[in-house]
């Protein structure tokens, strides 16, 4: 079977990224020809050369568009209408799919692959990372109504003509079939047609996480003797940033022996690197390879995945909440949503609002006094990993997804 993948964001474990579709892909190429319509914006990035820059038996195709965190909303908006007009051209060069697989964020890079899909009449499956346009419209990005409206009709449209649906959570699962269900809806589809499929995390990179490399490690980072808490990822508008640095500032005045690890890049690095400037037990450090990222999940004893107090933010699935589990470190999150629920029906971590600081710090403060109740509740979220996060199966039931749909 020939699958054709568009995805403007391919990464590979040589990154710091999640590389989600690289482990997807290199099972699903074991089986099926693939042909990825992607970019090269990340392959700049790699801060290794362990891994080839896509899985054997990955077919790329990949345009020159550049793309990051810090730039405006009509300077993003160009990097997408680029993709999608790249992505158009040449899923109509390549040999016919018989299904495409159409990934977004952003919501263009799915358009282009409907697009594709009905001129050479092949069925898709879209795959929905974020909820767009709530997102970006809840973050303030789309502030004309006219705007909002047909977005919110291009989304419809593409889950109505998708014959099949994928999100990486329960929440997001809730709120796509809700504008399918819901009365009166003018974009009607059946909710047998979604399916939740969880981010996850990657068990054998997970398994480099072993004790001599986390010694060596805190060695290397002068961390002998510290308590160490952890933020590994964007240093983005929705991640709640101040939120950490007002808790990691006031739990430096009274625990100065507890360190906090800010690792990435993103809007917030200025802040952070003075933040890091005024305060000794505050350190950013350089993003990691995904490789490489676990050893660092592993030294800390617990992490934070914080996003801002608004609703659409709830269904996340970010990949650090995985990752952080699959070593057996416990997690804090700052969303009343399907994490928290997770977290505490397993008892593998805790939730604290996103708009209390001092609540927060507080929190972290009797967490780190308890050391047995933190590795009891770390112990819990590895065994949750294994059981349910691994990316082999998560690849499994995208394959079969895949198939079903090209019958």
């Amino acid at each position: 079977m020939h699958i054709a993948v568009f995805s403007q964001y391919h990464t590979n474990p040589d990154c710091p990224a999640t590389s989600r579709h690289y482990s997807l892909l290199a099972r699903l190429a074991q089986t099926h020809r693939i042909t990825l319509i992607s970019t090269r914006t990340w392959e700049p990035q790699r801060l290794t050369h362990e891994f080839p820059w896509v899985p054997e038996g990955v077919e790329l195709h990949a345009a020159d568009i550049a793309y990051e965190n810090r730039m405006g909303v009509a300077r993003r908006g160009l990097a997408f209408a680029q993709y999608a007009a790249y992505a158009l051209r040449e899923g109509m060069r390549i040999a016919k799919p018989d299904v495409i697989w159409g990934i977004s964020t952003p919501l263009t890079a799915a358009w282009a692959a409907a697009q594709v899909a009905r001129w050479r009449r092949v069925p898709w499956v879209f795959e929905v990372q974020d909820l767009w346009p709530e997102f970006p419209i809840a973050m303030g990005a789309v502030p004309n109504p006219l705007a909002r409206r047909a977005l919110y009709g291009l989304e419809g449209r593409l889950y109505q003509q998708a014959h099949s649906i994928v999100t990486l959570s329960p929440g997001m699962s809730r709120h796509v079939r809700h504008i399918g269900e819901a009365a009166g809806s003018r974009w009607p589809f059946e909710a047998a047609k979604v399916h939740t499929s969880l981010n996850g995390t990657d068990l054998e990179l997970a398994a480099r996480a072993t004790e001599a490399a986390v010694a060596a490690l805190r060695r290397e980072q002068q961390l002998e003797g510290k308590r160490v808490v952890l933020y590994a990822g964007t240093f983005g508008r929705a991640n709640a940033i101040p939120l950490l640095l007002a808790a990691a500032e006031a739990l430096a005045a009274t625990h100065p022996n507890v360190v906090w690890l800010f690792m990435g890049l993103g809007f917030y690095a200025d802040e952070l690197a003075a933040a890091a400037r005024r305060t000794p037990t505050i350190r950013v450090v350089p993003p990691q390879p995904r490789h490489a990222v676990f050893s660092w999940f592993r030294l800390a004893e617990v992490s934070v995945a914080p996003f801002l107090g608004l609703p659409v933010l709830d269904s996340n699935s970010p990949a650090k909440f995985y990752d952080s589990l699959a070593v057996g470190t416990p997690v804090v999150v700052t969303n009343p949503g399907w994490t928290r629920e997770l977290l505490e029906r397993h008892g593998c971590g805790w939730y604290s609002p996103a708009d209390d600081a001092p609540a927060l710090a507080k929190l972290l403060a009797q967490l780190l006094a308890e050391p047995a109740r933190l590795r009891e509740a770390g112990a819990r979220g590895q065994a949750l990993a294994v059981a349910e996060f691994d990316r082999q199966q998560i690849g499994q039931t995208m394959q079969r997804i895949l198939e079903q749909a090209a019958v």
